[in-house]
């Protein structure tokens, strides 16, 4: 099975952080509470880290 490649971690990664600050800053929008963005990114980033990154064919 191959290795994955290194860019495509990182672009997975980033897309997690993009993904959770997204939702972050709608939930702080809608409760009006401002540490759900932090909440969002760490959410965002712990998916990205643990999602299966794609292998390289």
């Amino acid at each position: 099975m191959p290795e994955p490649v290194n860019a495509s971690r990182r672009k997975q990664i980033i897309a997690g952080i993009v993904v959770g600050a997204i939702v972050g800053v709608a939930i702080s929008l809608w409760t009006g509470f401002w540490l759900w963005l932090p909440a969002g990114l760490a959410v965002g980033l712990a998916a990205g880290a643990i999602m299966k990154p794609p292998a390289q064919s």
